[in-house]
């Protein structure tokens, strides 16, 4: 009894271990005895006890592998990029997948190393920026070639980091810095240039309109003038007598029109050569004149006014006559 139960056990064990399941986008490696006997797919799969076994399980999803590379441009400057590669084994191909290639990763990081480091050293930096998408294609292309034969499918290849050396990125930022200030001036002085050539535009026309205000106001005073020297001419004055006499009017007009003003200071003076010479002889006959009045008033008779008991009079500070006395 106890020995049926063991064989029954066993059976039991040997029984529930040839079932196995595959998980989807998997697929399974059946050997037997150590020889490849089949691929098996997702679902519940059946397998022989003891004789085959599962050599391995493929991963049928698209993976992604970062490849970190620092290389060297044409114009002598080091440079980590980072090459993300998507692949995929092919679902026909899974026994050279597994069979043929022991370390895929390892393989498509030195394709990727031998072509980056083939293709960037061809270029200066800022190509490298700029053509970063053909050395993604240049890598694909390469991978597609080596590892088709292994089974291995190249989805997609991207270039996603470049990172120069940190005195190389400050270097190229205060190129750039320079480069925009450059730009910033060139538009600051055009607007400068513009705003200069509007003010100077602004200026002639408003220099214009001056100038003909002034024209018109001078054609209106002449003819002002004109129409006075002929009403001066039906008067029996001349036009010499009224250009001189227009010529008075306007200038004690103007002095009037100054004098009007109670905060002005402006003093005239005149401003001919000979003004001063003429000014002082001017002078010197107004105190000449003065003198010669002040020695004729003198010379007038004393004069008394009778106001009742009181008398105001007024005399000559040479006469030392008593004025109450009767005149002789």
């Amino acid at each position: 009894m106890p020995v049926i139960l063991i064989i029954l056990f066993i059976g039991l064990v040997l029984l529930f271990s040839s079932f196995f399941t595959v998980k989807q986008q998997t697929a399974v490696v059946i050997e037997r005895f150590g020889k490849f006997l089949s691929i098996r797919n997702s679902g519940l799969q059946l397998k022989l006890p003891i004789i085959d076994r599962i050599a391995g399980r493929v991963n049928l999803r698209i993976q992604q592998l970062d490849v970190i590379i620092e290389t060297q441009t044409k114009d002598n400057v080091f440079i980590k990029m980072k090459v993300s590669v998507q692949f995929k084994v092919i679902q026909e191909h899974v026994y050279e997948a597994f069979y043929k290639l022991e370390y895929p990763h390892d393989q498509i990081t030195a394709y990727v190393f031998d072509v980056v480091r083939a293709e960037v050293p061809k270029l200066i930096l800022d190509d490298v920026f700029v053509r970063k998408d053909d050395i993604a294609i240049a890598v694909k292309r390469e991978l597609n070639e080596a590892m088709m034969a292994y089974g291995y499918d190249i989805i997609n290849t991207l270039v996603t980091d470049i990172d120069p050396d940190i005195q190389v990125k400050n270097a190229m930022n205060r190129i750039n810095a320079a480069e925009r200030e450059k730009t910033a001036a060139m538009f600051e002085s055009d607007a400068q240039r513009i705003r200069i050539v509007a003010k100077a535009k602004a200026e002639a026309e408003s220099k214009k309109l001056q100038g003909q205000g002034i024209a018109d106001q001078r054609r209106e005073i002449a003819k002002g003038l004109v129409e006075s020297v002929e009403v001066l001419n039906q008067v029996g004055i001349n036009s010499q007598e009224a250009s001189a006499l227009i010529v008075i009017t306007q200038h004690y007009d103007t002095l009037q029109a100054i004098g009007a003003d109670t905060n002005s200071n402006l003093i005239l003076l005149p401003n001919s050569p000979q003004a001063a010479s003429d000014m002082l002889n001017n002078m010197v006959t107004s105190f000449t004149a003065s003198s010669i009045i002040g020695e004729e008033m003198k010379k007038q008779p004393k004069r008394v006014k009778d106001r009742g008991n009181k008398t105001s009079m007024d005399y000559n500070p040479s006469d030392t006559s008593n004025p109450g006395e009767p005149t002789k």
